[in-house]
């Protein structure tokens, strides 16, 4: 009699644990659709309401606008939390891209958004710049303007980070067809951030203020080893695929298969 009633109290025991954890699925699950769903819908006003003829602002809004319709399927096909989230990151990229557009409007860019995942620590252009690179001419600088219509909120290029601003092309996209040939994201990315090239305070509000080679041996006195750039990307081949996220349960690969976002984490490729 006494091991019934323990075995019964045991079963119930258990019935009641796997309850709890299933409520608790559910609430976390409805949390995060919610959030993500919160996040779409405002991208989706911001952009009803928003126009303009200048590069930059049709730039910026195009980019906003591919988000919008990335994180309008990632919100169809997720069945997870942390596929709800890969979906809330996207739309908030989107809404990066909207206060871009609507500085290159002149008008308020509006409240801060939450920080971009991908974007942590990587800090914001503070100086313009321009370098040649195999003939051809890239420039870069906190403010938009006809030669630097590419906004970028931020982000890593193959494990390295890449600080917002505005870019006179999308480099961080893939290798550019030029008249001499092709030029590497990776060339181009050394000849406007890499120490050879940068001038002292260039570059990052986080980090590297007072110039590259500062940074580093600020880095080896306190020994400190590795890449001087950090590590891997944060965000390859999550749970989503196409689109913004390279490689992963929904497949495939799209514009941004092997970007800012590049190696390591949950996203993969892409603008980010």
């Amino acid at each position: 009699m006494w091991l019934l009633v323990l075995l019964a109290l045991v079963v119930g025991f258990v019935l009641w644990r796997r309850r709890e954890s299933e409520a608790r699925h559910a609430r976390e699950l409805a949390d995060a659709r919610a959030e993500a769903q919160r996040w779409y819908e405002r991208l989706g006003g911001q952009l009803m309401n928003l126009h303009g003829d200048e590069p930059a602002v049709r730039q910026a809004l195009a980019d906003a606008g591919e988000r919008y319709n990335a994180a309008g399927g990632q919100l169809e096909q997720a069945r997870s939390a942390r596929q709800f989230e890969l979906a809330r990151e996207t739309a908030l990229e989107g809404l990066a891209y909207v206060r871009a557009a609507r500085t290159a409007l002149g008008l308020d860019p509006g409240p801060e958004l939450p920080a971009l995942a991908a974007a942590r620590g990587v800090g914001q252009l503070t100086k313009e710049r321009t370098v040649d690179v195999q003939g051809q001419v890239f420039k870069a600088g906190p403010q938009p303007g006809r030669d630097t219509p590419y906004y970028y909120p931020g982000g890593h290029y193959q494990g390295r980070p890449v600080p917002a601003g505005w870019y006179s092309q999308p480099w961080w996209k893939g290798a550019l067809a030029t008249g001499a040939g092709v030029v590497g994201g990776m060339l181009i990315f050394d000849a406007l951030f890499s120490p050879a090239f940068a001038d002292p305070g260039y570059g990052y509000d986080e980090g590297y203020q007072e110039g590259f080679a500062d940074g580093a041996d600020f880095d080896a006195d306190q020994g400190g080893g590795g890449d001087d750039w950090g590590g891997g990307g944060d965000y390859a081949a999550g749970d989503f695929g196409g689109g913004d996220y390279a490689a992963g349960d929904f497949g495939g690969g799209g514009d941004f298969g092997g970007g800012d976002w590049g190696g390591g984490g949950d996203f993969g490729g892409g603008d980010f």
